[in-house]
């Protein structure tokens, strides 16, 4: 991943007639035999999932049409072009419920290898959208902070170039998972299966660095992002123009912005750790299989109910950055 923790869990079989590391599409592997379509686990859990998808469908496509508005109005500034690709992450992620529900009931795979190839990662390009667009948010902020008025030659067209550049890259980390992916004929009660046909090194090597480029490397370039911010909120070491009344707001607003980082990672590094100790360490974790198959379905609900989440947050965002004035059209009062 940000491989779909529902659509791809992690198997420790190999294939290696084949020279293909077998994973799970949506169940259809160890998960669905233990939680599979028989299970009275299922069902709660899938009613769960769709609740999720349909919450966080509304509230992604309420904040689209908001921003959108604000944006047109020049209301939103920065935040608000980055807020309406924020949310079309997550619509996008929040589609893939549906077919994992299904699969996981069906215990087979419907949607062919064309949907094998887009379905299966969905979730990474999503993944790495919406971290590299909250870096790229909290850059910009940054950049307000400590120069003010080079930031604010910036216009939304910069701005959506930007985001478009940050998808391009999400696609491309996306890419290798779309082409080494196959729909192939399972053996025993699944019919068919989603098969990434990598040598089990490759794929170790193919997770580590999606693990990097979403997880480690974006951690590294905010972490020293906020730490600058907060010197520079001790020393007061503000722009010119920038009233003392306008502080408040301002950390507010980036307060808030790293509210939405910290729910990343809080929803996606459950995700990774299982993964990576599924790829490194194997059956060496010494967990059975109906264990697995719970923390499978509880990592995929987490990582899902992030974009549940998600809207919220981005609501009291865009109002935090709307109520924020506005460096330069301010003037503090003249000394006496």
């Amino acid at each position: 991943m940000s491989y779909d923790p529902s659509f791809i869990s992690t198997r420790p079989g190999e294939d290696l007639e084949g020279g293909s590391f077998l994973e799970e599409s949506s169940g259809v592997g160890d998960d669905s035999s233990v939680l599979g379509g028989d299970s009275p686990v299922t069902g709660p859990l899938g009613a769960v999932l769709l609740i999720m998808c349909l919450t966080g469908m509304v509230g992604n496509i309420y904040t689209v049409l908001v921003a959108s508005g604000r944006v047109s109005g020049h209301s939103a500034g920065s935040l608000g072009v980055y807020v309406i690709n924020l949310a079309l992450a997550d619509l996008l992620y929040l589609s893939t419920i549906p077919f994992v529900v299904c699969t996981y009931f069906a215990h087979d795979w419907f949607f062919g290898d064309v949907g094998c190839r887009l379905l299966l990662s969905l979730d990474l390009l999503t993944m790495h959208a919406s971290i590299f667009l909250l870096t790229a948010m909290s850059l910009e902020r940054y950049w307000a902070v400590a120069r003010p008025l080079r930031a604010r030659q910036a216009g939304n067209a910069c701005r959506k170039l930007a985001s478009a550049v940050l998808w391009l890259l999400s696609l491309l980390l996306t890419a290798p998972m779309m082409v080494m992916t196959q729909l192939r004929e399972g053996d025993g009660p699944h019919k068919r299966i989603c098969i990434p046909t990598w040598t089990p090194a490759a794929f170790r090597i193919y997770l580590t660095v999606l693990f990097t480029t979403s997880i480690l490397a974006p951690g590294v370039v905010l972490g020293i992002v906020y730490t600058r911010l907060a010197r520079a909120y001790r020393s007061s070491a503000w722009g010119p123009g920038l009233p003392v009344a306008g502080r408040a707001p301002a950390r507010q607003l980036f307060s808030r912005i790293s509210t939405i980082v910290v729910a990343y990672w809080a929803c996606f590094l459950p995700f990774w750790a299982w993964q990576l100790a599924g790829l490194y360490w194997g059956e060496g974790l010494g967990i059975g299989p109906t264990t697995q198959a719970y923390l499978n379905f509880g990592v995929t609900c987490l990582a899902y109910s992030n974009s549940c989440v998600n809207p919220f947050l981005y609501t009291l965002l865009a109002g935090s950055y709307h109520r924020r004035p506005r460096v330069g059209m301010t003037r503090p009062p003249a000394p006496s």
